[in-house]
């Protein structure tokens, strides 16, 4: 499997996994609201990663943080008049109402900064004493220039990164690049012990050491949005790097950016969505297909074009799915033709060949489509055995698995007993040619909110 590597700015082949473990760390949200379409896209475009990697032998460690004390949180818990920690937990819940609407996997590891902070403070504790970091007034700042390499994965030289960056000033600072690995406790916000007083972490030290107790000195596969390359993955490249002599990741993976109608997603522009309202219209799985239907690389353009048209990818999909149910109750007992083998076979493939490239999700949904019209096809053939549409049925549901989506289909013991005993005594009808009866048992079925149609593969129930 290839994958473009940030730090390389380009493919390279996944290998040096040890024990065919694959070791992943994802930076995840600040809880102190409702995560929106932006952060959306890393969860699910990482969780398809994890999936495939299983799918293809490998044993993964995935481990996600909640960044629960932060200036956000802060600000939050004090204009709310109740503590950070009420704060973060509430959106911790929130967070994983939402993840799992979008089919995202738990990660094996959910670490929270309030639950770390001893190892934290040992991570500062250590480039305190090699001379990465220094104390000033209660607050601990890293050397920036002590790191020679600083830069190096966002391609800029700091001179560059000093002149463009949004740079927190502070008299105490040696040089305004550095930044806080430890800050001072402020009135109104939490705190805890440390070798310097009273204060708390700073953001970018959390991730440095709970990748190193989690996982260890060196992570197969660091990932996360673009945004975050710099400063925070840069940040944590010089901390832990400086703190343990060893590269921090194998390979750095980014996802693309989320524009709202081709401007960027900002709150002051009053075009910024949270996953929620646009579940609460459009459903969770429009989400996640939107997510999954480009590139994780590419720019997505959210619009309501685009939602409606991921809205039918879904919509031919699900009727595929269904489509084989009927037929496989209906179908009779037969081998599998060879044609039919080598198209499974040949679909398969390439679903993989597509995944290997570079996660290359946008040309693996393609080929599930290719699937579908070569199911719908044999759907629709009465002489197709049922051995060979059981078998078209599990590919489908594998591939469609690995991208998370296909994930609301609703079997038929979901559909109520009553309308079920209607269905069947109206097939007795039609079979008596008692078609007046049929035309009752069908109107008083609809009358209880579902449709009842006849199709070549069966009787096809759906609620309206």
């Amino acid at each position: 499997m290839k994958i473009y590597n940030t730090m390389t700015r380009q493919k390279e082949e996944l290998k040096t996994i040890k024990d065919g473990v694959v070791n992943i760390y994802a930076c995840g949200p600040t809880v102190y609201n409702y995560i929106h379409i932006g952060n959306a896209r890393p969860i699910c475009s990482f969780d398809v990663l994890r999936r495939y990697l299983i799918y293809r032998g490998y044993k993964v460690k995935y481990v996600q943080n909640f960044t629960d004390v932060d200036d956000k949180i802060i600000n939050k818990a004090n204009e709310e008049g109740v503590s950070s920690i009420e704060i973060s937990e509430k959106y911790i819940a929130e967070y994983k109402k939402d993840a799992h609407g979008l089919n995202v996997l738990d990660a094996d590891v959910h670490p929270k900064v309030t639950e770390n902070i001893d190892i934290i403070i040992d991570i500062v504790k250590t480039l305190v004493d090699k001379g990465f970091a220094y104390e000033t007034n209660g607050d601990v700042y890293f050397r920036t220039t002590k790191f020679k390499e600083y830069g190096k994965l966002s391609h800029m030289p700091i001179q560059d990164l000093q002149a463009g960056a949004r740079i927190d000033i502070s008299e105490h600072k040696e040089n305004p690049l550095d930044f806080a690995v430890w800050k001072s406790a402020k009135p109104n916000e939490p705190y805890w012990e440390s070798p310097w007083g009273k204060g708390r972490p700073g953001w970018h030290i959390e991730c440095s050491a709970m990748s190193k107790y989690y996982i260890g000195d060196t992570l197969d596969i660091h990932c996360g949005g673009q945004d975050l390359i710099f400063p925070h993955h840069e940040n944590e490249i010089a901390q832990s790097e400086c703190a343990t002599g060893k590269p921090l990741a194998n390979y750095w993976i980014h996802n693309g950016y989320i524009n709202v109608d081709n401007v960027k997603m900002s709150k002051s522009l009053g075009n910024f969505f949270t996953v929620r309202d646009v579940a609460e219209k459009y459903g969770y799985e429009i989400i996640r297909y939107m997510m999954v239907q480009a590139h994780y690389r590419s720019p997505i353009n959210y619009c309501k074009d685009l939602l409606d048209a991921c809205k039918a990818s879904l919509d031919r999909l699900y009727n595929c799915r269904d489509t084989l149910d009927r037929a496989i109750v209906n179908a009779k007992n037969g081998s599998i033709s060879a044609k039919a083998e080598e198209i499974f076979k040949t679909r398969k493939e390439q679903f993989i060949n597509a995944m290997e490239d570079d996660l290359n999700t946008a040309d693996a949904i393609s080929y599930i489509f290719e699937l579908v019209r070569d199911l719908n096809t044999m759907s629709a053939n009465v002489d197709t055995p049922k051995e060979q549409l059981e078998k078209g049925a599990e590919l489908f549901d594998t591939l469609t698995g690995i991208l998370g989506i296909v994930y609301n289909r609703k079997k038929d013991d979901e559909i109520p007993q009553e309308i079920l005993n209607l269905a069947e005594q109206r097939k007795t009808a039609r079979k008596e040619k008692n078609f007046a009866l049929a035309d009752e048992l069908r109107n008083k079925i609809s009358e209880l909110g579902y449709v009842i149609e006849e199709t070549r593969q069966g009787t096809k129930i759906t609620k309206k």
